[in-house]
């Protein structure tokens, strides 16, 4: 059996002991390698992303992250969830705007975005490149919640 494989006949209890120990090894993903997803959903903007740690993918728990990729004057719509959201400008420049304050954003920039807040973002004239986090194991536990336009 390979590691991250479980046995049919392996017993649940067990099964979550081991998916338990696999989560505390250490993880190590190349960005280039992850799929790039979105962009061609309306209802959301014109976002694209790459999922790095998320325990449906990979052998991970506690926390969701990915790499937010924007082409010039690019957009991820109004929107709320649930759980706090980080923040790190990795290239580029663009502005999230945080419950009506505009914020802005370029490489070395970070920003905590309380859990709830109404949060957008637009690219700048170069697009925008972020790292976003979330305090949970599976991104599918980030319910979005887009704001009426």
């Amino acid at each position: 059996m390979e590691l991250g494989q479980a046995d049919a006949n392996m017993p649940s209890e067990a099964l979550a002991l081991a998916m338990v120990a696999l989560a505390a090894l250490p993880q190590r993903i190349e960005a280039a390698d992850q799929p790039l997803e979105g962009g061609d959903d309306p209802a959301f903007g014109t976002v694209r992303w790459r999922t790095l740690f998320c325990a449906d993918r990979t052998q991970t728990g506690g926390v969701v992250m990915g790499i937010a990729e924007f082409a010039p004057a690019g957009t991820l719509l109004p929107h709320r969830h649930s759980p706090a959201e980080v923040y790190f400008g990795l290239e580029g420049n663009a502005v999230v705007t945080v419950d009506g304050l505009a914020q802005p954003m370029a490489a070395g920039t970070a920003l905590f975005i309380p859990g709830d807040a109404e949060h957008g973002t637009v690219a700048g004239p170069n697009g925008f490149r972020m790292l976003y986090v979330f305090p949970r194991d599976r991104f599918s536990e980030v319910e979005y919640r887009f704001s009426p336009l």
